[in-house]
């Protein structure tokens, strides 16, 4: 962690919607006049689309296949660290970009699914925001956690997540029901390891809990909308969090423990305006009294 140099991470699976918290955090730092280095988890993954592709062919030839995103052997955890650990340090550190698309890749002259090379951050930001699968992530010597100021969950109900990430994959992408199903199965053990433990190091989950029947992914027809779901929102620490003012702003939330609200699908960025405006407030002014030091 770092007075001068904090670093926000939003932490999730594939599917799990952390690209509404980005959104939502990229319109308070708009409002609020925060310059950020933004970081893509997928840009440390260790093997490019044609890679993974042939690594995956390799592994599947094999008697049992865990080879997944989630997993260690497919990113660069090393990396990650020594980007949160350079910035905590001197506001510095290098980065690339994944191409996913050929919108992307056409300003680098670039083929979709490849890395950008790697470069310095930008001089003079106010912090470093990470979005991606890792950004609690432990692996042997490796802890990235422990330089993160803000660190943020997004996990739904995994039926919910499992129902979402088909969608995504079958219209964006063109998979099949079968390949994204093989998908998940393959990665279940990265995802028990080194997915779901990110979640006790985090200082807030939003969890989107379905109001509608989801007992079989696999053949729901339909993502549950917003109006059709419930966040569950967990403090680590409740300790300054105003919940009686969250419960006046956001109509028909309620307290499920001392440290949880339950607000409507539909107010999930209300509630992380609310929330996360004031730990952004704070940040800044403990960076700007660290400066002036």
């Amino acid at each position: 962690m770092s007075e001068r140099h904090p670093i926000v991470a939003i932490t999730g699976s594939s599917g799990a919607g952390t690209s509404t918290v980005q959104r939502t955090f990229e319109e308070i730092f708009r409002r609020e006049g925060v310059t950020a280095a933004v970081i893509e988890g997928d840009s440390f993954h260790a093997y490019d689309r044609k890679t993974m592709r042939q690594k995956l062919a390799e592994c599947e030839a094999g008697d049992t296949c865990q080879l997944s995103h989630f997993g260690p052997e497919a990113n660069l955890f090393g990396e990650l660290e020594q980007l949160f650990r350079s910035y905590a340090e001197s506001g510095g550190g290098r980065r690339r970009k994944y191409l996913h698309s050929a919108e992307e890749a056409e300003p680098y002259g670039q083929e979709p699914g490849t890395f950008t090379p790697w470069e310095d951050l930008a001089a003079g930001t106010d912090l470093l925001f990470y979005e991606g699968l890792h950004g609690a992530v432990r692996h042997e010597q490796v802890d990235v956690a422990r330089f993160v100021d803000l660190l943020i969950g997004v996990v739904p109900v995994v039926n919910l997540e499992w129902i979402q990430k088909l969608h995504r994959d079958k219209s964006t992408r063109g998979y099949s029901t079968e390949a994204v199903t093989d998908t998940i199965l393959r990665r279940m053990h990265d995802y028990v390891h080194y997915i779901c433990p990110q979640f006790e190091r985090t200082h807030v989950n939003f969890q989107r809990v379905p109001m509608v029947d989801t007992s079989n992914p696999f053949i729901a027809r339909t993502i549950p909308t917003a109006d059709e779901s419930m966040v569950v929102i967990r403090f680590n620490n409740p300790k300054g969090i105003d919940f009686p003012y969250l419960q006046n702003m956001i109509k028909d939330s309620f307290m499920s423990r001392a440290n949880t609200i339950v607000v409507p699908g539909g107010k999930m960025e209300l509630a992380m305006q609310l929330i996360f405006t004031p730990f952004i407030w704070r940040l800044m002014e403990r960076r700007r009294k660290a400066l002036s030091l």
